[in-house]
């Protein structure tokens, strides 16, 4: 496909969504404001700065409702209120409008497929019985043998484990994660309603969009076998032709999916015009550091998009996923939920010299961008946490066999030479490593060569030059990745073992590492200025 472009449709060029850098808020671990060792919206209201600064034009808060933090945040006791270690919904409404004073937009994550087994509606199910229109809301059923004692099938969690649990009156209910989140029943259409009122609660308040999590899972085949059974099953497009309508009754919100698909074709389905306006491309993220690869996984996720007018997504990292400098240091660089290859070695000089060329690739590309907390900072995966401190529930419901997702959550480190590293007064509720003192937005806000300077840098010229368009790629040697945006602008990314010689170009925009000459280096991008 060489010097191939593909044309972008746009049906609504000008929307702020379209090229937008949006960043990702773990809340628990950005900063605390009140000591307590948990982040909150005090500390993150006091950081607004920070994130002008760094350059983004959006913020995504994981889960910020009150919760028993089962799954850290992601079962939700109540959809319309804050949690109380996080703040107030007073504090979130002030939280929204500075935001907009600044010119960043606000994206809230929704929870539709399950709750927390202490949300209202779950305790009057349990308190109602079998038969029950409260239970009706949820997933319950009878259990298999002659006294109801097996599970109703052969569900398995995705944390592990069976996806049902047994209450006191002998009926199970489903959760296809913890326990501690039962499953909506999306039948139902109090379900729908009440999603819809939650949607319009957020969007009265100011929230200009909302993030979907395991958007594919909320439809359920009760009779069916494995995961084909709950994941993208075609009724689950109705569900969200319903929130697309709700959206539109504003100005300017959107719907961003959670959806993790290998088949693009099924993938696609959730971005027609009357469902999301746009998805997380996880196909890039878990892609390994390897250009044939990389470019396939471009040229599909462009080919996907483009026909629906839907702009592409581009994502390195986020809570769920291994740090990128961790990830691209070792012998395997892809990424894979399954297999988080905990304990593979890790090369951190490697790592870091990879990370930071993929960000410029990232960069670079048409379409949205999003960057997960710390990620700016180069942080690695704390892979050595102490077992009686980690809170995943895959670390639970693994048997203390999978470490989890704590590995990426760790509290950030701000300023100073020691823990907290100005994350607040207290002890962070994860320990940070003492060797993190280099790695401070402080010491790296001062230092030209520092990861931060590398992304602030390249999030000031992609306002100028890029977001969302097309792109042409370029033949430039084998194990390169080369394009031009339509702002002339061109990218090169060497991932092979040996330098090479870059395209003709009047000047050097950025490089994520030192230059040979006119020669690009392994593991190194460069943006040029073409004559």
């Amino acid at each position: 496909m060489s010097g191939s472009t593909f044309p972008g449709a746009t049906p609504d060029p000008e929307a702020w969504w379209r090229g937008a850098a949006i960043y990702q808020v773990y809340l628990r671990s950005f900063a605390d404001g009140n000591g307590d060792g948990i982040g909150d919206l005090a500390g993150l209201r006091a950081r607004l700065p920070y994130l002008s600064d760094l350059g983004i034009g959006a913020i995504w808060l994981n889960p910020w409702y009150p919760s028993p933090m089962a799954d850290g945040g992601y079962d939700v006791a109540d959809y319309r209120d804050i949690e109380p270690s996080f703040g107030t919904l007073a504090e979130a409404e002030e939280f929204i409008a500075e935001a907009h004073a600044l010119g960043i937009k606000t994206i809230t994550d929704i929870v539709p497929n399950h709750g927390s087994d202490q949300q209202k509606w779950f305790m009057r199910a349990l308190e109602a019985g079998p038969g029950s229109p409260e239970r009706e809301r949820f997933l319950f059923r009878e259990g298999r043998g002659a006294g109801g004692e097996l599970p109703p099938n052969d569900w398995q969690s995705i944390f592990g484990g069976p996806a049902w649990t047994r209450v006191a009156d002998g009926q199970w209910y489903l959760h296809l994660f913890a326990p501690e989140q039962p499953d909506f029943n999306w039948a139902n259409p109090e379900v729908v309603e009440e999603f819809h009122d939650v949607l319009r609660f957020w969007f009265d308040r100011g929230v200009d969009g909302i993030r979907i999590d395991s958007a594919a899972l909320l439809v359920k085949d009760m009779d069916g076998e494995g995961e084909e059974a709950y994941t993208d099953l075609d009724g689950v497009h109705d569900i969200y032709r319903g929130w697309r309508r709700v959206a539109e009754e504003y100005d300017d919100r959107i719907l961003i999916g959670e959806v993790w698909l290998p088949d693009q074709e099924r993938f696609a389905l959730y971005l027609r015009p009357d469902e999301m306006h746009t998805a997380f491309n996880f196909d890039f993220l878990a892609c390994a550091w390897d250009a044939a690869a990389l470019r396939r996984s471009i040229e599909e996720t462009l080919a996907t998009h483009i026909p629906l007018g839907a702009p592409p997504t581009w994502v390195l990292s986020n809570h769920d996923v291994t740090r990128p400098v961790t990830k691209y240091g070792r012998a395997d660089t892809s990424f894979d939920h399954a297999d988080r290859k905990h304990g593979m070695p890790s090369d951190p000089a490697l790592g870091e010299r990879r990370a930071r060329a993929a960000a410029l690739l990232a960069m670079a590309l048409p379409g949205g961008l999003y960057v997960y907390q710390g990620e700016e900072l180069g942080l690695p995966e704390v892979e050595d946490l102490p077992d009686e401190l980690r809170q995943d529930p895959i670390w639970v419901r693994s048997g203390h066999t999978d470490p989890g997702r704590d590995g990426c959550r760790v509290p950030l480190p701000w300023s100073g030479d020691e823990p907290p590293f100005g994350f607040g007064a207290g002890q962070p509720w994860l320990p940070q490593p003492p060797e993190w003192k280099a790695l401070t937005a402080e010491v790296q806000a001062a230092d030209p060569a520092s990861m931060f300077t590398l992304y602030r840098t390249g999030l000031r010229l992609r306002r100028e030059l890029l977001g969302d368009g097309t792109l042409a790629w370029l033949e430039v040697g084998e194990g390169v990745l080369a394009f031009r945006r339509e702002s002339g602008l061109i990218c090169v990314v060497n991932l092979g073992a040996e330098p090479v010689s870059l395209p003709e170009h009047e000047s050097i925009l950025l490089a994520s590492g030192p230059m040979e000459g006119d020669r690009l280096p392994s593991d190194t991008a460069v943006w040029l200025r073409v004559i």
